[in-house]
Parts: structure tokens; C-alpha cells; sequence
């Protein structure tokens, strides 16, 4: 049976906000959120992604509307480890199992819960489809996420490393340099 919650941030990060109503499961996340975001420059964000076993990134659909326009990108992984975007395949991303849609404390959560991360020690390195935002290019990073202690995650990419607060549901609470979420949502 899957918990639905909405949860809200300040985001840091873009100067903006952050709304996303949630349905988790035992071994699957569902979501839409929107954001909006005044750095690099005011946009608008909505988004709907959907995990499939092991909070394995199915799909994710952006929308993105700022003075340059609208753009949308639809993010799919065939569960085999192939990615596309709007039909395109993706091979710079090939093996990743999830997305991580830029400024948005969401989506730490899939390999965070994948692996239990939050709750019990260890590290693990992942390649993710990072999706830049306000643009929506998609592009290979690497993340490496490290259990501190309960309810802590180390998290580093590149030169950027930051200590996560997550919740007993594996969703973010405090990202430092992010986001930080509003009340007890």
C-alpha cells in the first residue's frame, strides 16, 4: 500500500520553491512536483516521474518554461539500463538506474531508498542521468552517497560534497547549499 505525502522546500539553491506530492510503496516512488526558480534566471518547472521496482527510474517528464520558452523532455529507461530522451537514445548515460533532476531534493531519494542508505551503513557509487534545469539537458554524473550515521548521507559529485538529512522515508530534509524542507510536511 503506498503512503501518499506532499512535501515542500525552500530551494536554496535557485531562490526558489519547490511542491511535491508523493505516492511511496514498498519498492516504488511516484511523484509530480513543481518549482519554481529565479537562478539562473526565472523559471518554471513541473514534472512527473515514475520508479519501477527497486525505485529504478522508469520515467521522467519535464516541463520547463522560462524567457527562452518552453521545453519538455521526456526521460525514459527501458529497465535494462538504456536511456532515451524525447526518443533519442542516450548512450553517455547507458547503466545508469536513476535521474537526478537538477535542484530538485526529490530526486536523492531513489538510490538513497534502493540501498537503504539512511537507515544502515554503507557507500555506494552511481551513475545518474542528471538533467539540467532550466534547459533540460541531460548529461552522465557521478555520485557517490555515504550512510554518516541515521538519518545522515554523505553525498559527493565531482568537487561538491554535502551532508543530507533525510527522514525515516528516505525523502530529503535538509540538503545544505540546496534545500531544506518547510515544516513537518
Amino acid at each position: 500500500m503506498a503512503t501518499s505525502r506532499v512535501i515542500t522546500w525552500e530551494v536554496s539553491e535557485s531562490k526558489g520553491i519547490e511542491t511535491a506530492w508523493t505516492e511511496l510503496g514498498a519498492d516504488a516512488l511516484r511523484a509530480r512536483g513543481r518549482a519554481v526558480g529565479t537562478t539562473p534566471q526565472p523559471y518554471w518547472i513541473s514534472y512527473e516521474l515514475d520508479t519501477a521496482d527497486g525505485f529504478v527510474t522508469r520515467r521522467l517528464q519535464v516541463v520547463a518554461e522560462s524567457a527562452e520558452g518552453v521545453r519538455t523532455l521526456d526521460l525514459r529507461h527501458d529497465g535494462a539500463g538504456r536511456w532515451t530522451a524525447n526518443g533519442e537514445r542516450l548512450p553517455d548515460v547507458e547503466g545508469a538506474l536513476d535521474c537526478d533532476l537538477g535542484l530538485c531534493p526529490l530526486t536523492n531519494t531513489m538510490p538513497v531508498l534502493r540501498h537503504g542508505l539512511h537507515s544502515a551503513p554503507g557507500e555506494r557509487e552511481f551513475l545518474m542521468a542528471w538533467v539540467s534545469v532550466p534547459d533540460l539537458a541531460v548529461t552522465p554524473s557521478r555520485q557517490t552517497y555515504t550512510h554518516l550515521r541515521p538519518g545522515l548521507v554523505r553525498f559527493v559529485s565531482g568537487d561538491f560534497r554535502s551532508d543530507i538529512a533525510f527522514d525515516d522515508d528516505g525523502f530529503v530534509k535538509d540538503y545544505p547549499g540546496l534545500a531544506t524542507r518547510f515544516g513537518r510536511s
